[in-house]
């Protein structure tokens, strides 16, 4: 499996949910491209516990639980629409250094002394970031075990 969802499954996230325009007009294959490429960018993050199985492919489930928590699921379709809408994370992080733009007498001019979080990992969305932040492991901190 190279996604936490199918596109049914998605829709069905989606019905509730305003401004999916890019996500109406995009195609099956640009769709499970997109929900591929956002399981992608869910599974670099770190993770509390361990998967349940050691030899599952995808870092959901966790700690034993049978199924991915309803967060995951509505954080990777939230990510696939921000994809399939344009969001390139690559540019975005390139735009992280820009400070002013400018074309003809409209100029725009932005503080990038303080980077959002969400785009510092990769993560195209502020509400996809609220929803897989429970499960991160603070990267503050070290976790220590005693071997004998």
């Amino acid at each position: 499996m190279s996604s936490y969802l199918t596109i049914v499954a998605a829709q069905v996230i989606l019905n509730d949910r305003l401004s999916t325009e890019a996500w109406d007009n995009a195609e099956d294959a640009d769709k499970t491209k997109a929900l591929t490429m956002a399981t992608k960018l869910i599974d670099r993050l770190n993770y509390l516990g361990n998967k349940t199985a050691d030899a599952q492919v995808l870092q959901f489930p966790r700690g034993g639980d049978a199924s991915v928590p309803a967060d995951i699921l509505e954080a990777c379709t939230e990510i696939a629409l921000k994809l399939l809408d344009g969001f390139d994370p690559e540019l975005e992080f390139e735009n992280l250094n820009m400070i002013s733009q400018g074309y003809s007498n409209v100029r725009s001019t932005y503080d990038r002394s303080r980077v959002p979080e969400h785009l510092g990992v990769g993560i195209p969305s502020a509400y996809a970031w609220g929803l897989l932040k429970p499960y991160l492991r603070d990267f503050r901190t070290v976790d220590m075990h005693r071997a004998s």
